[in-house]
Parts: C-alpha cells; structure tokens; sequence
C-alpha cells in the first residue's frame, strides 16, 4: 500500500451500530493491509466476514493485553508490513486502546494514517440539540467517590460552560445520574442509548425528568450530554 520501506499504521474507524455507516476507505484499507490489530477479534471476525473480507491475520490489543502487542506491531510495521487498528466500534483511542502504539510509531517515524468515521462522542453531542462547540469528554466516569469528586470541581465550574459528555454503564447510570443531581444540579441532560442500532433510543430532559423515566432494568452501550451552564 505503500512504497516505503516500512510499512504504514493505519487508525482505522468502524461503525458504532449500523453497518452501513462503514466507509469506502475503510473497506479498501481493511482488504488491503497485512494484520488487523482488532480489540476484540471474534467482533472483527464477524465485521470483516459481513464486508466479504476474508483470510486476514487478526492480532488481539485491548487494554490488558497492549504493552506486550505493541512491540510486535512495531516489529510487524518494521517488515514493511501495513496494519489497520480498530476497536469494538467507532473511532480506536477515544475511551479505547490505541494511542501508546500510535506514539511509539511516530517516535520511530512510521506512518500512521486515519480512516474517520463514526463516533459515539460526536453522536450524541449532535443529536443532543445542544450547542457542539464547546464539550469536555470523560469517557467512562469513575466510580464511588472518584465519581461524586469529579462532580464537585464541574459543580465549582472547573469546565465553565462546557457540555459534559461521559459514557456510562446500564447498572451505574441511575447512580452517576443521581450523584450528579445532588452535586451539581438540574441541567439539561440527554441520554443516547443503543446509538445507530435497530433498538436506538433518546432521552431528553431535566436530570431529575430522565431519572424518573428510566426503566427499572437498563441495557446496551450509553452515551450522556449534560448541559452546560
């Protein structure tokens, strides 16, 4: 894929929920790299099987496992060898491994290219109705007092007029909801849950308004927009 000598790290984003929102680009470069570093690789196996991709050499790097992947990419990368790096879905690095290997290559000076496309971050934020241009992201809230902390310096207007954006668990939701009730306030909120699937479905409201809607038991991913000031 290219005339280098080393090969090329390609970031390379897939679909959050629907499988039409894979790209040309991503298509292409998924046929026509080498190793597929994939967080986890029975979900790859299946993306690349409903794209008509087969025989690729498929190498788990998730979180647990990246410290010791990262020198066999960089070995792989080295041979000349191109690589696509994708999570579980949407853009790899955001709230997801990635980005000690995207720093080792650009130390080492091996190309690192993306292939955008969805995000479950940017989603939200569009659909939330609220204004975009200004957001803090959290990725996964910490828990118990961490959580109630962070809330504290949000409450005190450590991010001023930001929106927060936040992934959450279904079993800790109605908690971080209700801590940021009580610390923070009744704000705008906005709940996206299931984005892009068949089962999709949005929440708009006070915090206090979406606590009281929400069903006794939750499932699927979760995005959460709260309004700033």
């Amino acid at each position: 894929m290219n005339g280098t000598l080393k090969g090329k790290l390609w970031v390379v984003s897939t679909p959050i929920g629907n499988l039409e929102d894979i790209t040309f680009r991503a298509v292409r470069v998924l046929k026509e790299v080498s190793v597929i570093l994939a967080e986890d690789t029975r979900r790859t196996r299946n993306l690349l099987k409903s794209l008509e991709i087969e025989g690729k050499r498929l190498i788990s790097f998730n979180t647990q496992n990246q410290d010791r992947r990262v020198p066999l990419a960089l070995s792989i990368l080295e041979e000349g060898k191109d690589i696509a790096l994708v999570s579980d879905a949407g853009t790899p690095v955001v709230s997801d491994p990635g980005s000690k290997l995207i720093s080792k290559c650009q130390e080492q000076r091996i190309e690192v290219d993306l292939v955008p496309g969805p995000s479950a971050v940017t989603s939200a934020v569009a659909l939330s109705g609220f204004p975009g241009s200004h957001f803090v992201f959290f990725g996964f809230l910490p828990r118990g007092k961490n959580r109630r902390r962070l809330f504290r310096k949000i409450a005190d207007g450590l991010y001023d007029s930001a929106l927060v954006v936040f992934f959450e668990s279904p079993q800790r939701l109605k908690d971080s909801l209700q801590d940021w009730l009580e610390i923070v306030g009744d704000r705008e909120c906005f709940i996206a849950r299931e984005l892009t699937k068949l089962h999709q479905e949005l929440r708009r409201g006070k915090v206090s308004e979406v606590l009281d809607s929400l069903p006794e038991q939750i499932r699927g991913e979760i995005t959460v927009v709260i309004s700033g000031w």
